[in-house]
């Protein structure tokens, strides 16, 4: 019943199982937690990868650190030896990764109606970031407050972050400012050559700080929005220059955020 259903409406079958993550049946509610991870993790899968955000192996000399390549140093250590001396570390290779091309931070807004059929959305954005983007990225929830559901440095099975999202529920203000701040401090700490920061929400802040001022300082910044309520988003996109689109169906989240990206 449940894969007919998420073949004909996958965005009610979803909203449902979302509402199940929270059901006061323990068993019902961890049997929904995973089997919601995994499908919202296996439709993800299917589309197509995104930016690497892993670095490539380099070979640089051992001086400038990295780990030593015994292979590419034989002839160095071999040469040392028949002069009866040290080898120098210049002439010693290591293998060195580079810096990840790219690091995402998703702002993901879980004020008022974060239920439902937005929060299905939500975790399938999650899952993109968590199974197509580097290994430098964070989700982060935001209300009032600012929480993080995945730190850049921690390592968490992507499992774990969609259902740490499909657990939140819409409550409070929205601090939209606070939050862009957030993310953008959070970027600040990786060592990506690109940073972009996702936002998902309907942008309407409903506190007293101005959110534009931050948005335009942000290098790059992408906005998601609800189809049904994108005029906040358009207006902050246009004012801050930040690239945004709309979608009403949950299995059209990857695919925007690969075009976003570009």
């Amino acid at each position: 019943m449940l894969a007919r259903q998420l073949e004909d409406d996958p965005d009610a079958a979803l909203a449902l199982l979302a509402e199940l993550t929270t059901a006061t049946d323990e068993a019902l509610r961890a049997r929904a937690r995973r089997l919601a991870a995994r499908i919202v993790l296996d439709r993800t899968r299917t589309g197509r990868t995104l930016l690497r955000g892993t670095g490539r192996p380099r070979l640089v000399p051992a001086s400038r650190g990295g780990d030593l390549d015994l292979d590419a140093s034989f002839d160095a250590v071999v040469g040392a030896h028949a002069e009866a001396r040290a080898p120098h570390l210049d002439d010693l290779l290591a293998r060195d990764w580079g810096r990840p091309e790219l690091a995402l931070c998703l702002l993901v807004d879980d004020s008022g109606s974060m239920t439902g059929e937005r929060l299905a959305r939500a975790a399938m954005i999650a899952a993109a970031c968590a199974l197509r983007a580097p290994a430098e990225h964070a989700v982060l929830a935001f209300a009032r407050d600012v929480r993080p559901l995945r730190r850049v440095t921690e390592t968490l099975p992507p499992e774990t972050v969609v259902e740490r999202v499909l657990r939140l529920r819409g409550h409070g203000i929205t601090a939209l400012a606070s939050a862009l701040k957030a993310g953008a401090e959070t970027l600040a700490a990786t060592r990506a050559t690109r940073r972009v920061l996702v936002l998902l929400s309907d942008c309407r802040a409903t506190d007293e700080q101005d959110p534009v001022p931050v948005a335009a300082a942000i290098p790059e910044l992408v906005i998601l929005a609800p189809g049904s309520d994108s005029d906040a988003a358009a207006a902050l996109a246009a004012a801050s220059g930040a690239r945004w689109g709309a979608f009403d169906h949950v299995d059209a989240a990857p695919a925007l955020l690969e075009e976003l990206l570009g």
